[in-house]
């Protein structure tokens, strides 16, 4: 960032309202001019560092933004996974509860 702060007295191009003479007009309009452009000098430093730090937050932002997406890819796919998994293991405990079964009654145990 820049270290030109602006401040009120930075800002400050006019210094008072007193009657200027025809001969000093001259001198005080440089003068006002002189403390205008240091005005502006030091608003358009402070322009340029917003600028700077603006598009550095938009980047991050984007950077951000595409690190969102991955994660929530990771996480339709891990949950894609789950299910299935949980649908296996269903599949195989009713698939170990009917051979059970068969073997019960391959045995002669009718209680099952």
């Amino acid at each position: 960032m820049s270290d030109l702060k602006l401040t009120n007295e930075k800002m400050r191009t006019f210094d008072g309202h007193e009657k200027v003479g025809v001969f000093k007009a001259g001198e005080k309009l440089t003068d006002f001019g002189e403390k205008q452009n240091s005005a502006n000098e030091v608003l358009a430093a402070n322009i340029n560092d917003l600028i700077v730090r603006v598009c550095a937050l938009e980047d991050k932002q984007l950077q951000n933004a595409e690190v969102m997406r991955k994660l929530a890819e990771e996480l339709a796919a891990f949950k894609k996974e789950l299910d299935r998994l949980r649908l296996s293991d269903k599949l195989n405990t009713n698939a170990v509860e009917r051979l059970n079964r068969a073997v019960s009654l391959a045995q002669g145990d009718t209680d099952s």
